[in-house]
């Protein structure tokens, strides 16, 4: 009895580890499970992080699952999804850098391309060929007709006193008349042309069409048709937007010259920065402020820009030799700091926390964080940003932090 008791107890006692370990291996499947659990993060918010699904609190988009588990800090992309992206690299190298200081400016009319039509002799306005404002006018086109009852009588004044000069030919006194009746009627207008109509015909004609002394587009119109005018009365006002003024608000301290060369970035053509002259620079300070006023003029081919178009006046300031720099779509920044994409190899990118320097409107100086000869992306970082949220749930820059230490 002993014996088979005695047998017992060494089956229980190595049978033991075998059921501890299973009963090991059953609870620890729960275990990897949980460890399995999907986590969800936005792709504009990463440090939204939970494991279920569901929409981001801040701004409602719906939430991605990542790996939270993969440490990997690059990016990995194929040729179809570098080109879909429109990811392009540069080789960074030492070159010069000019600093600009950037003035609020604006696009106004040249007055000097402005033009007044006023009527010539006072009278009707039987017919106005243009009715309207923002149509272009060429030099020489109809603008208005105008019936004037005291042309009609320089007219006939001038009829006979030409008589008077055929009747009496050697009578200086008559020669003298009709010199002074001619020139009246050249004062209203009147062509060598019309004149000499008006003699071969003997008939009044009261109605003057009036043309466009120079091409430009109708900025005002002043009167209607059937309205009278007097003689010196205003009928439209032509502009012409050829050439514009650019026109900037600084202060007294900022050191601008007249005859100085300027950059003109008009709002919506940054590609086409223009060349300008300072050509006069207030004395006075603007009525109820501090501010002084530039004025230049800058071509304005096919009409593209018109007046009252933002434009920004940038100042040589200072300029760098031998600095590595970067476009300026190249740098992204957060509220957390600034950093670029470099390739490491084909395909291949990850983030790179970067201190920058000096800056103007396309360029920035890198003074920390990279070396002569680095890939770095110039266009499509933005992407490269929000893929990497997508794909790791992560900000790039604290990944490239932790990285680089």
């Amino acid at each position: 009895m002993e014996r088979k008791k005695f047998l017992r107890n060494i089956v229980l006692v190595s049978l033991a580890p075998a059921v501890w370990l299973a009963a090991c291996k059953d609870t620890g499947k729960p275990a990897a499970q949980a460890g399995e659990q999907a986590t969800y993060t936005c792709p504009m918010h990463p440090q939204i992080v939970q494991h279920k699904p569901g929409t981001c609190p801040i701004c409602g988009m719906d939430l991605v699952p990542f790996d939270k588990n993969n440490k990997d800090h690059s990016l990995t992309l194929d040729n179809s999804q570098i080109a879909l992206a429109n990811i392009t690299t540069m080789t960074i190298g030492a070159g010069d850098l000019a600093g600009f200081k950037q003035l609020n400016g604006r696009l106004a009319t040249d007055p000097e391309k402005t033009t007044v039509i006023s009527s010539r002799v006072p009278g009707r306005v039987e017919a106005l060929y243009v009715k309207e404002t923002g149509v272009s006018i060429k030099k020489g086109q109809a603008l208005y007709r105008i019936y004037s009852e005291q042309l009609a009588s320089l007219q006939q004044e001038y009829l006979l006193a030409v008589a008077q000069v055929r009747q009496f030919p050697d009578d200086a006194r008559f020669a003298q008349i009709e010199k002074g009746a001619r020139q009246k009627l050249s004062l209203y207008d009147q062509s060598d042309t019309d004149i000499q109509r008006l003699v071969q015909s003997q008939k009044v004609d009261p109605y003057v069409t009036y043309p466009a002394p120079q091409g430009g587009v109708v900025a005002e119109l002043s009167v209607t048709e059937g309205q009278y005018v007097t003689e010196g009365g205003a009928i439209m006002r032509l502009e012409g937007y050829h050439q514009l003024w650019v026109e900037a608000d600084l202060y007294p301290a900022e050191a601008v010259k007249p005859g100085q060369t300027v950059k003109v970035i008009v709002a919506g053509w940054e590609q086409e920065p223009q060349q300008m002259t300072v050509q006069f620079i207030n004395p006075a300070l603007q009525s109820g402020s501090q501010l002084m006023q530039l004025r230049g003029t800058i071509p304005n081919p096919e009409n593209r820009w018109q007046p009252g178009q933002q434009a920004n006046i940038l100042l040589p300031v200072k300029s760098k030799n031998d600095v590595l720099t970067l476009p300026v779509d190249a740098v992204i920044r957060d509220g957390k700091g600034t950093h670029v994409w470099i390739e490491k190899s084909k395909g291949k990118f990850e983030p790179r926390i970067v201190a920058t320097g000096m800056e103007n409107y396309d360029a920035v100086e890198i003074t920390d964080g990279l070396s002569a000869g680095d890939k770095v992306v110039v266009t499509g970082a933005y992407l490269l940003y929000s893929e990497y949220i997508l794909k790791k749930g992560a900000d790039p820059l604290a990944a490239a932090a932790g990285h680089q230490h």
